[in-house]
């Protein structure tokens, strides 16, 4: 698959993902949403079910690997890195396309939300926002070496998922059976492991909605809480090397 090609399947296929799973979160968070207060089911299949569109929807261009902890793991297990910021520079586009479309498609609610004193708490503008969580990840308690430890682990099984499952013709990426499994495991992360730090396991994912929410011009929104910003980066990227360790140690 040509470089082009790459960078338009993981742009798109980021973007839906982003699109999909932060839609989820404003739909449960925001005043005036039908679905707000659906709960944390809600939140973790509705990821798992954008999981599952992305890759189908991508594949066939990049391997749709729409996370640069992937990318780093395949990189890794084949040795291979020469597409690799081609495939981040496509995820971190992605992701900032699909936050600014979750804004877009939410627009009166984050307006009727942020209007509310009640509902965004009057945060001051130097601490995590009210809405912040619709656009990246935070930790319920804060504990550096725990909310490290726990974006590492999460993706170590994220990451050792898509490479056990085997990879597609191309051999850069999944195949179409590959992306309902991962939306399984997603949501079995979610599930099982999001409730610490939300679940980043995507430095894409996180960092690029982040800088969006940085950037929106929402009164009252808060600020994004950049001391946080680097755990979230840093420990899906060490998982998936891990990962990558891991399978060709035990598998390859």
């Amino acid at each position: 698959m040509s470089s082009s090609d790459i960078f338009l399947g993981e742009t798109i296929g980021t973007a839906v993902l982003i699109l999909l799973g932060g839609g989820v979160c404003a739909a449960v968070t925001l005043k005036g949403s039908k679905a707000r207060n659906a709960g944390w089911l809600a939140i973790t299949f509705g990821w798992g079910f954008a999981v599952m569109t992305a890759v189908y929807m991508t594949a066939s261009l990049s391997g749709a690997h729409l996370n640069p902890a992937v990318t780093v793991g395949i990189a890794i297990k084949d040795g291979e890195w020469g597409d690799v910021p081609v495939y981040i520079a496509g995820q971190m586009l992605g992701a900032m396309i699909g936050a600014a479309l979750v804004w877009v498609a939410y627009y009166g609610q984050f307006q009727a939300h942020l209007a509310d004193p009640e509902a965004s708490g009057k945060k001051p503008i130097e601490g995590p926002g009210p809405v912040l969580g619709i656009f990246s990840t935070g930790p319920e308690i804060r504990n550096t070496w725990q909310n490290l430890a726990t974006e590492i682990i999460g993706t170590v099984v994220l990451v050792l998922a898509v490479l056990t499952q085997g990879l597609n013709d191309s051999g850069k990426g999944l195949g179409v059976i590959g992306a309902l499994i991962t939306a399984f495991v997603v949501v079995s992360i979610g599930l099982s492991l999001g409730g610490p730090t939300g679940y980043a396991i995507n430095p894409a994912r996180d960092l690029g909605p982040r800088i969006v929410h940085a950037l929106l011009p929402l009164k009252h929104k808060g600020g994004s809480d950049w001391s946080y910003a680097w755990i979230p980066v840093a420990g899906p990227l060490i998982g998936g090397a891990i990962a990558a360790g891991i399978y060709n140690i035990a598998f390859a």
